[in-house]
Order: structure tokens, then C-alpha cells, then sequence
């Protein structure tokens, strides 16, 4: 079965290119002008991913994707005509997986598609695989066959970049990991992405911790040089 795509984009032109790009390379793709439709047709309908415009007439993208979050973890990728810094970290920090600035080549759009469900797809198999426990610190499970993490018996909800950052940090305990080796690890062309995208996935990782024991802060900041994963649970952030 074909994966199904999303569109929720109000100019007419942008989606009959994209539609036709992504139907092209074999996917099944729905499109929504409006925020309000097209969150009832995710609502009503599986999605495998979501190409989501900023700039939507109804509401913002941005809140647009909250919503969606309090829902689902299907991937989003936002297109915009912004290119301020600040637009992509406030993209990433509600649960973007990608981001990409008008005007864009369709094909280019079709290809991260790609990219992003390949990180995500999961195997049947990976669900049933055996948790392993990374390091000495048994707070952690990193369950890298179905790509989740627990943190004190509790599984996290976490985005495809905060999953890989995290596992990289789990995998060398006590290390301390710069910034450019955490995209390194996280990014398949970590030239397209920026250093204060890994502080803004830190940040959520932090925030999911805290969920599961608001005291807890394992990851620590080392100013100038990047971060690590405290074995002693709890570490305060330098």
C-alpha cells in the first residue's frame, strides 16, 4: 500500500506541483486548503506524513501543528516563504521534522519525503525486539530496533531528531558529544540543518524527561563544547 501524504496548503499552484511530483514517485497524497479541513482529514484518516504550509489563511501553521501533536506523532514538514532563524527553531520546537523555505523545487520536496519515512519506517519485527540497556544506567532502555527509549519504565514520545540525539548520548555515557557530532548522528546531510537546531531538540528531550520525574536533568551542558549523559540520574546542567 502506498503511503498517504498530506497537503495542507492554500495556494493552488504550490499543491497541484506538489501533488504531481509525490504522485509521481508512488504516493497516495490527499490535499487540504485550509488548516480546519485538513486537520479533519487527519482525524478521520491514517497519514504517514504531513507537508504542512506556515502561512495558512485559517490559522497558523504553527498552531496547526501543536494541535496535531496532542494527537499524533506522524512526521510534519513545514514549507514557509520565512527565512528568519527564529521561524525554524519555533518549527522544530513543537515537533517539526522538517522544514524547508519557498521557493522549492518539488522533486526536492518529494525526496525528503523519502528521507524522513525511511527514518521512520519501523519493521514488523522491531516491535517485538528485546529492549537493551544502554551504559550502567538502567534509568535508560534504548530499544534501538523499534527506535524508542524508556526513562525510568515509562516509554518517551519522542520526535525522530530528539530519538537520535538521545540514543547517541546513550551509546557513550558520560561523554561529551559536540554539537556538530550529535547532527552528525541525528541529520543524514547535517549541513542542511544548524547548530541551535540540536540546542532546541535538547531542550524537548529535557522537557520529556521532566514529565517522568520533574527532577530529573541527566543531560548536561558543557558550554563551548556540546553536551553528555550523566550516568548519575538527576545531574545538574552546567
Amino acid at each position: 500500500m502506498a503511503d498517504r501524504i498530506l497537503i495542507i496548503e492554500d495556494e493552488a499552484a504550490i499543491a497541484d506541483a506538489l501533488i504531481y511530483a509525490l504522485r509521481t514517485d508512488g504516493f497516495e497524497v490527499h490535499w487540504s486548503a485550509l488548516a480546519r479541513d485538513g486537520m479533519a482529514w487527519l482525524q478521520a484518516h491514517p497519514v504517514d506524513l504531513v507537508v504542512l504550509d506556515v502561512g495558512l489563511p485559517d490559522e497558523s501553521g504553527f498552531e496547526l501543528c501543536r494541535r496535531i501533536r496532542t494527537l499524533s506523532q506522524v512526521p510534519v514538514m513545514f514549507l514557509t516563504a520565512r527565512k528568519e532563524e527564529v521561524d525554524r527553531i519555533v518549527g522544530l520546537e513543537i515537533g517539526a521534522d522538517d522544514y524547508v523555505v519557498k521557493p522549492f523545487s518539488p522533486r526536492e520536496i518529494s525526496a525528503r519525503v523519502r528521507a524522513i519515512l525511511r527514518r521512520t519506517r519501523q519493521s514488523p519485527a522491531a516491535v517485538v525486539a528485546q529492549p537493551q540497556h544502554s551504559g550502567q544506567d538502567a534509568d535508560f532502555v534504548l530499544d534501538d530496533a523499534a527506535k524508542r527509549i524508556s526513562f525510568r519504565g515509562q516509554w518517551l514520545v519522542l520526535t525522530r531528531y530528539e530519538y537520535l540525539i538521545l540514543s547517541a548520548l546513550l551509546q557513550r555515557p558520560d561523554h561529551v558529544l559536540s554539537r556538530s557530532q550529535l547532527m552528525d548522528a541525528a541529520w543524514e546531510d547535517p549541513a542542511a540543518s544548524f547548530d541551535r537546531a540540536v540546542d532546541t531538540h535538547i531542550k524537548g528531550i529535557r522537557a520529556k524527561l521532566k514529565q517522568v520525574d520533574s527532577a530529573a536533568d541527566p543531560i548536561r551542558t558543557h558550554r563551548g563544547l556540546g553536551y553528555s549523559l550523566s550516568t548519575a540520574s538527576g545531574a545538574a546542567s552546567l
